[in-house]
């Protein structure tokens, strides 16, 4: 302004340029240089930070983490080295040992989850973390990080809510790094979830993906445990959203590093998570096929007693048919049920398209803008 003296000015260029608001600052003659000098350093080690987009978006590394110490520095400084641009976070689930240090050495910011489970973690992750495009990866160091970017454009070029990145194992090394038991699980709880839900994913239970804001943001969590990647796939099919799947190499774990996966108690949850999203998802389907069986065998149970009645007049078997009248009667409550939680289950979709829509797609940058 005119008439300021430079002592005002300084004080004026300081006040509304703090990145951290405006703060009131004594002016001391020798020390007003050095204070501008400061100040301008934060201004631009906070547009520095903001400037860090990848294709103009906004990118967080999350990764859900249980006594990886082993591995978890190394993952995280990999997807850096990578994806410079990307945000890491580590959320430490109750980790008895040093990964929480070991992730903080890294550069990663750590978030404390107490309740123990992977689901619960990728409940905390997706409340918590704001980003515009979204990697989640095991902290196991199993998963290759000089494939995120091609992950990512993916995402970005096609348009898509999801990428899965599909784990593929040197032969020389299979046996230890997937388990052949863990292959075929796999495999049979894919095409079980595909033969009800539809789609063409190849590898369901995969710990390497890639998400935009509005799938994370219409995202339920309600699993607890391992079974979340179950959940997070068929939340992508119910609600017809785009993804697609890249083969990524997958690798055995570093030396001191324990799997936390148990093969069949954990193949249980995921069986029940199937069986539970079947029935809350396509709850006509279900409690109609109920209702057809008993109906079938209530007609089975009383046929016979037609037949003797029509012969003698008589009703013999009491028993029996009053069974086979329970049994029809349970067929038409099952059936009546099933149209109910159908109408309930199409508004809880309607609620998540909504919610889905209400968030713009990633719109980054071309790749001819790239080059």
């Amino acid at each position: 302004m005119p008439g300021w003296s430079d002592r005002e000015r300084h004080q004026q260029f300081i006040e509304h340029h703090s990145p951290v608001g405006k703060h009131k600052f004594v002016y001391s003659g020798c020390c007003a240089t050095d204070c501008i000098r400061q100040h301008k350093s934060e201004i631009d080690k906070g547009s520095c930070k903001n400037n860090m987009r990848y294709r103009n978006q906004r990118i967080s590394l999350i990764v859900p983490c249980f006594n990886e110490e082993a591995s978890i520095e190394g993952v995280v400084r990999d997807f850096k080295t990578a994806m410079p641009e990307l945000e890491a976070f580590v959320f430490d689930n109750n980790s008895t040992d040093n990964t929480a240090h070991k992730a903080r050495t890294a550069g990663a910011t750590v978030v404390h989850v107490s309740l123990r489970g992977k689901g619960n973690v990728v409940r905390r992750m997706f409340a918590d973390i704001d980003a515009d495009v979204y990697v989640m990866v095991d902290g196991d160091a199993t998963y290759d990080a000089g494939s995120v970017r091609k992950l990512v454009d993916k995402l970005i070029d096609d348009k898509l809510d999801m990428v899965v990145g599909s784990r593929q194992t040197d032969e020389s090394t299979a046996s230890e790094a997937y388990r052949l038991g863990h292959q075929l699980g796999n495999r049979i709880l894919t095409q079980g979830v595909l033969r009800i839900f539809g789609g063409n994913f190849t590898d369901m239970l995969s710990g390497y993906r890639i998400f935009t804001r509005r799938y994370v943001k219409s995202f339920p969590a309600l699993s607890r445990g391992f079974e979340t990647e179950t959940e997070l796939t068929i939340h992508a099919l119910v609600l017809r959203m785009p993804y697609d799947e890249i083969a990524t190499p997958y690798t055995m774990r570093v030396a001191g590093s324990k799997s936390k996966l148990s093969t069949y108690r954990d193949g249980w949850q995921i069986l029940q998570t199937i069986v539970r999203l079947y029935i809350t998802e396509r709850p006509f389907r279900f409690f109609g096929a109920c209702s057809a069986l008993l109906a079938v065998l209530a007609i089975a149970l009383s046929l016979p007693l037609f037949v003797e009645y029509f012969r003698i007049g008589l009703v013999p078997r009491f028993p029996t048919a009053i069974l086979a009248a329970s049994m029809m009667v349970s067929a038409l409550v099952s059936f009546v049920c099933g149209l109910i939680m159908d109408n309930v289950t199409r508004g809880r979709h309607e609620m998540k398209r909504l919610a889905y829509l209400s968030i713009p797609m990633p719109s980054g940058s071309s790749n001819a803008e790239r080059s």
